[in-house]
């Protein structure tokens, strides 16, 4: 009997001696950033347009955010600070949370539903919580039902957006007997694409025209005046353009910031799209840049992007407000019509109203954000493009790769310099006010 006890005594202190002891889990500002590419990445293979990409950025960094503030005394909840959004919930009594950790599992569950391809983020998520559940399972089982949880609360008050309600509202309705109401235009003649996104509620704006600009130069064709002038500065730069062929640095800059994520393309009958981030993404891809050479923490990573995706979501709020208010033709068709009919912008046309320009405002929003979070003549070198085989371009500050975006469009051919003058100026008042009203740093 003594005998049997000293084995079974012997078999316990192996057993325990060999058993895992828990490691620490450590999140760190690149992970938050895959976490981000990866939501990116699928976005681009969904082919989400722009304003709604805005929002699909916008609610999962809020909710890493929050996370992060419920722990880190240096920031402060956006709760009461962005419309009817509450406090989230605090952890359970006695659990041991990593805070980090739950912010990007309420990061990657949250993306997973706004966007189609789940499965996509699903796998990333799967790699991630193996590791986590191998290191310290007790910890990433607490902290991830915390990540849960909280995504489940933002979830609920992003459910009240109004977004679903404006999925059934009616589709655009062109009025071709208006000459100075936009028209489809080639090569895919595609309907305007989110005419009631200025029902959807905004984030920290008061509404969605509260930075309502003042109105387009009054349309008339007539040769002389304002709106001709307008026309014509297009036709001619494009002319310029084209004839310096497209090693110009105007097409450098335009194909650059082009961001469509949809361009359709012809090949005899067949007609396909090729795929590209939209222009809010390059945005939160400039985000990762300063934040990686700001040496940046977890912490004011999430920070940095929250800001930014905010500033960029009521950018596109407030410009899709004034874009179906003027409702404005575009140059391509004007151009055709009244001076050359085989001209073509550097750019493909995106299907929606000229006025004002959504890469000028959401580029002026998103610019002010980041110097805020950054400083001033914070100096960069925009690496974004490369995966669509695009060079690198460097930029002095924030401001003047925003002031870059807005003129791209003029090279472009796709807008009058009204829209990128004043659409500029718009997104970076509504940006000063998002800086001004959020208060999310404390000391």
């Amino acid at each position: 009997m003594k005998e049997r006890l000293s084995l079974l005594a012997i078999l316990l202190m192996v057993f325990t001696s060999c058993k895992k002891e828990p490691e620490q889990i450590v999140i760190t500002s690149e992970e938050y950033h895959k976490s981000v590419d990866k939501v990116i990445e699928v976005m681009i293979h969904d082919i989400f347009s722009p304003p709604v990409a805005s929002r699909i950025f916008a609610y999962p960094n809020i909710a890493a955010y929050e996370i992060i503030a419920k722990k880190n005394d240096h920031y402060k909840s956006l709760a009461g600070q962005v419309h009817d959004l509450t406090p989230i919930p605090d952890p359970k009594a006695g659990d041991s949370i990593n805070f980090e950790l739950a912010a990007l599992v309420a990061h990657m569950d949250l993306s997973k539903k706004l966007i189609f391809s789940e499965d996509r983020i699903e796998s990333f998520r799967d790699s991630l919580y193996s590791i986590w559940a191998n290191k310290n399972e007790t910890l990433f089982n607490a902290s991830k039902a915390y990540g849960l949880e909280v995504a489940n609360h933002i979830a609920a008050w992003m459910d009240k957006d109004n977004y679903k309600q404006t999925r059934t509202m009616p589709k655009f309705s062109v009025n071709s007997e208006e000459p100075s109401r936009w028209q489809p235009t080639p090569p895919a003649y595609m309907n305007g694409l989110e005419p009631h996104w200025s029902k959807i509620r905004p984030f920290a704006i008061d509404s969605a025209d509260q930075f309502k600009p003042a109105p387009p130069p009054e349309f008339s064709m007539e040769e002389g005046s304002d709106f001709y002038k307008e026309v014509r500065e297009v036709y001619e730069i494009g002319k310029d353009i084209s004839s310096r062929g497209d090693e110009s640095e105007e097409v450098a800059i335009a194909k650059f910031w082009d961001c469509n994520p949809y361009v359709s393309v012809t090949r005899g009958h067949l007609m396909f799209a090729t795929k590209k981030i939209t222009p809010g993404a390059h945005w939160i891809g400039i985000t990762k840049i300063a934040c990686r050479k700001d040496n940046a923490d977890m912490a004011k990573t999430i920070y940095a992007y929250t800001k930014a995706s905010i500033a960029i979501a009521d950018g596109f709020i407030s410009c899709w407000d004034e874009k179906y208010r003027s409702n404005l033709i575009r140059p391509e068709t004007l151009i055709n019509e009244h001076f050359d009919d085989s001209w073509e912008p550097i750019l493909q046309t995106p299907p929606f109203p000229e006025y004002t320009s959504g890469h000028s405002v959401v580029s002026g929003a998103a610019s002010t954000a980041l110097t805020d979070v950054f400083g001033d003549n914070f100096a960069f070198d925009d690496d974004t493009e490369i995966p669509f085989g695009l060079p690198v371009r460097s930029f002095k500050s924030f401001k003047e790769a925003a002031d870059e975006a807005a003129i791209s469009r003029m090279y472009g051919g796709i807008h009058y310099r009204a829209a990128v003058e004043v659409g500029v100026t718009q997104g970076r008042d509504l940006g000063a006010f998002i800086v001004n009203k959020l208060d999310m740093t404390k000391g």
